[in-house]
């Protein structure tokens, strides 16, 4: 930056991906919280909310899924901690480890879909809780692939001193995941308890 203008020297230009990856995070969190507060008042308005023959749904496995899923922020953050000192076999260690907690969130959300008694037509709580999960679903899957991407990169040496970036999106992306998955988890498990 020159002092007298504040605009960026010749040839330093500003990096606005970050930015942008941000403003899209935004864009998505419009779209989560349309289909919260749909959730949230088709819940409210149903007179018979649960398909037939259910009367509620088992929480241990999604509890599990939820434990491993906010554990796996966690490793995130130490990948990127690696990273930041320059440590890239500790950032592929726990970047590994954070890919593989994303994958057995999955596994485990699939597990959960195959001893459902209902099904995506089974009434409007059937429909609501496969569209959310599964959206959900599908941005976890999105950020394990990211993942995926990133890993592949720094074993690329000229990728490794530019792949901050990367990392860092990929890494908030992965923390709105958790986000989204705890009120999610509020929502759908805690609140039809109720």
């Amino acid at each position: 930056m020159t002092a007298t203008t504040g605009q960026p020297a010749t040839g330093e230009h500003p990096n606005h991906n970050l930015t942008g990856f941000i403003i899209f995070l935004c864009s998505e969190s419009v779209i989560f919280l349309a289909f919260f507060s749909g959730f949230a008042l088709l819940k409210t308005s149903a007179l018979n909310w649960l398909p037939a023959g259910v009367d509620g749904l088992e929480w241990r496995m999604p509890l599990i899924n939820t434990v491993v899923l906010v554990s796996s922020s966690g490793t995130i953050w130490l990948a990127e901690r690696c990273m930041a000192k320059g440590n890239l076999p500790g950032f592929r260690a726990f970047w590994l480890l954070t890919m593989a907690l994303g994958a057995y969130f999955l596994y485990g959300q699939a597990v959960e879909w195959g001893g459902l008694q209902f099904g995506f037509t089974s009434g409007v709580f059937g429909g609501t809780f496969y569209l959310l999960t599964g959206f959900h679903g599908l941005h976890v899957a999105t950020g394990v692939f990211l993942m995926g991407l990133m890993l592949v990169k720094s074993f690329i040496p000229q990728n490794y001193a530019g792949g901050e970036q990367g990392v860092q999106a990929t890494s908030l992306f992965w923390h709105f995941v958790d986000v989204i998955w705890i009120i999610l988890f509020v929502l759908i498990y805690v609140w039809q308890r109720s």
